[in-house]
């Protein structure tokens, strides 16, 4: 479904902005909407995912996102690296772990069937980029649940990248909140190899009381603060990055 805001003047219409509806899903956590509107201001399509009244991601804002994804890999060792990325999104964490030639194989981990169908379907900037890599398998599950189970057999990773929440504070679904605890924590560490790497998106600043509870797991925690430019406002934004090993 396409939307045009349009002004009618003296016998024109200039369309002042353009929406399109790509698709539209209930679910759980609320109605699920992937849309692209084009920025005349910018000259670019922007491609924006909403649930229920909430903005959750936006291809304007990819920075942060890749740096998950950089700065993660960038503490990994080994030549050949077993990835997990918790949370598919738009897409970019993923396809920012592929331009790191080690990674040898990647899962990706989605809880919406929409979000996963989105890539197979091509409706993204990097789907087809991502879906054709012979390395990426994509995952319908729970990344939450799974943290809490034992690993399976042979589903040990070098690097786990999460992207899903806001922050350690602020949860999409009170049912992620335990992940940030000790526990929790501890709980994922299982899934890492030794010397593993944990990396953690929030659109918090650093947030000191969790790295207190990261510190008290991982035998190295850091926390980046990740700028970049928010043409929105004409200044900069940033976003944290945790890295844990």
């Amino acid at each position: 479904m396409t939307r045009d805001l349009e002004q009618h003047r003296k016998g024109y219409t200039v369309v002042i902005a353009r929406f399109e509806e790509l698709d539209f899903q209930p679910t759980p956590m609320g109605d699920l909407m992937l849309r692209r509107r084009t920025d005349a201001q910018l000259g670019v399509d922007i491609f924006e995912v909403k649930l229920g009244e909430e903005f959750l991601m936006s291809s304007l804002f990819t920075v942060a996102e890749e740096e998950l994804a950089t700065l993660g890999l960038a503490s990994a060792d080994g030549d050949v690296l077993t990835v997990l990325v918790g949370g598919l999104g738009l897409g970019y964490t993923a396809i920012a772990a592929l331009r790191d030639p080690r990674v040898g194989a990647m899962t990706v981990i989605d809880t919406m069937p929409a979000v996963i169908d989105w890539h197979r379907r091509g409706l993204l900037p990097v789907s087809d980029a991502l879906t054709s890599d012979p390395r990426t398998r994509l995952v319908l599950d729970d990344f939450f649940a799974v943290m809490r189970r034992e690993p399976e057999v042979g589903a040990i990773y070098d690097a786990i990248l999460l992207d899903v929440d806001h922050s350690p504070r602020h949860q999409l679904d009170a049912s992620h909140a335990d992940l940030y605890t000790e526990p929790g924590l501890r709980a994922l560490a299982r899934h890492l190899t030794d010397g593993g790497v944990f990396a953690l998106w929030s659109d918090d600043p650093p947030d000191d009381d969790f790295m207190v509870t990261l510190s008290s797991v991982f035998s190295e925690a850091r926390a980046h603060l990740v700028d970049f430019d928010n043409p929105l406002t004409g200044g900069m934004s940033s976003n944290t990055v945790y890295v844990a090993r």
